[in-house]
């Protein structure tokens, strides 16, 4: 499962969030509130979904702990800000360079993909995790109920110090 890097200029999100940990998560609660307010975004771009999680900047994904809790997005991409519906919240996300991976079957199997990521491929890579938002991408072949769905996995990186 090697990804692909790919640097992405900033995107224009809309959406809700929800304060969460592994151990105490709200991802269906969050997506359930979310789902039928998006048709309010009358200037949305593509189809995609995004689950967006933004940690604290010193976590530590080696030791990762199911308890610290993290801000986590349910959004769509849009044109701009304007006419942004009362129920929902603008998120700016930078750009910067990410290594995409694919995960491949239910969200209940993600722990392995997320085990890869962090105890294989990035220790033995040329990349550190960089301090911005993680993503994934739910597009068409993204099912939360069927084993053979599909969702992109983006990890923000950095190159290693040569220090």
């Amino acid at each position: 499962m090697q990804p692909r890097i790919e640097e992405i200029e900033a995107r224009l999100l809309i959406g809700k969030h929800l304060n969460m940990s592994l151990a105490n998560n709200k991802t269906g609660q969050l997506w359930q509130s979310f789902m039928p307010l998006k048709k309010l975004v009358t200037n949305s771009i593509g189809t995609d979904l995004y689950s967006l999680q933004v940690y604290d900047s010193n976590l530590d994904f080696k030791g990762f702990n199911p308890t610290i809790e993290f801000e986590k997005w349910a959004l769509i991409e849009v044109a701009n800000f304007k006419d942004v519906p009362a129920e929902l919240e603008e998120f700016h996300l930078k750009g910067g360079l990410y290594a995409v991976f694919l995960h491949k079957g239910l969200p209940s199997e993600f722990a392995k993909t997320f085990n890869y990521i962090f105890n294989q491929w990035l220790p033995s890579s040329n990349y550190v995790i960089d301090n911005r938002p993680h993503f994934e991408v739910l597009g068409e072949k993204y099912s939360n109920t069927d084993p053979a769905s599909e969702e992109e996995v983006w990890i923000p990186i950095r190159a290693k110090s040569l220090n």
